[in-house]
């Protein structure tokens, strides 16, 4: 039997019984047993995932063998795009401790951390001893940009499958800003807190194509011209760095290939002195945006924009279910998403 729950706004809605997928996402089917037709699909493959990601592993080992001759030259081994949220933190552990890298981090004020965020990335970088940049645009310039996706879709369908628009907006101008900073510190690598259900093995580890970078930054750099103005493009790559095409840095998201078990994770950043926030939702530990983005994508497209990654995690079996359905499910507190919407009034 299909399982039903009931949202916020009392429609009842089936959801996959094997992850968390609701009738709304795009796409969806379910079999006679309730089971939807992405679960169908992973199981079909056959993947062994263990094998899988030991592969990735060799891969990214590989990869540092083959940066060492040159090592001597750079300050940085690796720029990682430090939120202070749960995974980036467990990430920069990785990268620092496990991989023994020496690592710039760099944090985007997007105006909405969270002071315990802001409190845990000072913590953490001066535990692990790593050199730390805190990049802020101008607030002006994110509330035009914050406000316009909460009114109104500024990017293709298919991308808002997997984050909401605001969501989309902020990390194209984080990782527009961290690459451009690893061209022009030619860091040889791009570190990402990315969860196993955020982005595929398979991106794990995957070099800058000029092209591609071209590509994929005109997507968002477009869009934020428009309802903010020329001023955004000082945050994109411009015709200088694609000069320097072979300082194109590769990057890496060692979550996807490395054991992820989230109460062992909070278990080994509280050793670093990282504290949990109580003033965000259920599915971010640094932003005071998410629980308002989360509600506008929610109101537009009927599904909650973490449900992807969530199911993702449930049908690799990272999370268990009941975990992941209570991510995105639950009764979010009213209070989070009021105070994003005092804030961009």
């Amino acid at each position: 039997m299909t399982v039903t729950i009931k949202r916020q706004d009392e429609v009842s809605m089936k959801i996959c019984n094997r992850c968390i997928l609701p009738e709304t996402f795009p796409g969806i089917r379910f079999d006679e047993n309730g089971v939807c037709n992405y679960c169908i699909r992973f199981e079909s493959k056959g993947v062994r995932l263990d094998q899988e990601k030991y592969k990735y592993k060799i891969k990214f080992l590989s990869l540092l063998e083959e940066l060492e001759d040159s090592r001597p030259e750079r300050s940085y081994d690796v720029l990682m795009a430090y939120s202070g949220g749960k995974d980036s933190t467990y990430t920069l552990k990785l990268f620092r401790e496990t991989y023994q890298l020496r690592v710039l981090a760099l944090s985007f004020d997007n105006g909405f951390l969270s002071e315990t965020a802001i409190e845990n990335i000072r913590r953490v970088t001066d535990h692990l001893g790593v050199d730390h940049i805190s990049f802020k645009a101008p607030w002006n310039l994110l509330k035009k940009i914050f406000l316009s996706a909460g009114k109104k879709e500024l990017y293709s369908k298919k991308t808002l499958e997997r984050a909401s628009t605001i969501c989309t907006s902020c990390i194209g101008l984080v990782k527009s800003v961290c690459l451009k900073t690893a061209v022009e510190q030619a860091v040889p690598l791009l570190g990402f807190g990315w969860s196993p259900g955020q982005a595929p093995l398979q991106s794990s580890i995957m070099h800058n194509n000029p092209a591609m970078v071209r590509m994929t930054q005109k997507a968002i750099l477009g869009p934020l011209q428009n309802v903010a103005g020329e001023e955004v493009k000082a945050y994109f790559l411009n015709e200088r760095h694609y000069a320097l095409q072979e300082r194109f840095p590769t990057n890496v998201h060692p979550m996807a290939f490395e054991y992820y078990e989230e109460e062992n994770i909070l278990g080994e950043i509280k050793k670093l002195g990282w504290t949990e926030p109580r003033d965000t939702d259920s599915n971010s530990s640094n932003c005071l945006l998410n629980a308002y983005a989360n509600e506008v994508h929610l109101k537009r497209y009927g599904f909650h924009p973490y449900v992807w990654e969530i199911a993702n995690m449930v049908r690799e079996g990272v999370m268990d279910r009941e975990e992941g359905y209570k991510k995105i499910y639950q009764e979010q507190r009213p209070e989070l998403v009021n105070i994003a919407k005092e804030k961009l009034k």
